[in-house]
């Protein structure tokens, strides 16, 4: 049984920072592509970073491109992180983590993409 268990968000202030993890388990963890993303109040769910199996490349939403980086743990392959810096009051919303098994065909920050959710953290910023 897949499982993915994400952690760290919390309240900050604009400007601030927050790392999230997503902890993994139930599967041959690094040949799965990996995402988050975001659905704030009221609005649909949107793909805000990937990162791919095996050599990692990394994907980003336009609006979070410079400020946010997805990173998987190289001791603990069954974790990846979401570094986010700058945060503004528009990246408010509950946060999931998503996998997937290896495929060619593969739409990084699609989210019909993506086999396996956590249940989200909440990421609340203020102006």
């Amino acid at each position: 049984q897949v499982q993915l268990v994400e952690s760290g968000g919390g309240s900050v202030q604009a400007g601030g920072s927050l790392r999230l993890s997503c902890s993994a388990s139930g599967y041959a963890y690094s040949m799965y592509a990996m995402a988050w993303f975001r659905q704030a109040l009221g609005k649909e769910r949107e793909g805000v970073a990937a990162i791919s199996g095996g050599p990692g490349f990394a994907y980003y939403a336009d609006s979070v491109k410079g400020r946010f980086t997805i990173s998987r743990d190289t001791v603990k392959s069954t974790t990846i992180y979401l570094e986010m810096n700058n945060l503004k009051p528009e990246d408010t919303a509950m946060y999931y983590c998503a996998a997937r098994p290896p495929n060619q065909s593969w739409v990084p920050l699609q989210l019909d993409q993506y086999k396996y959710w956590g249940q989200g953290t909440q990421v609340t910023v203020s102006s």
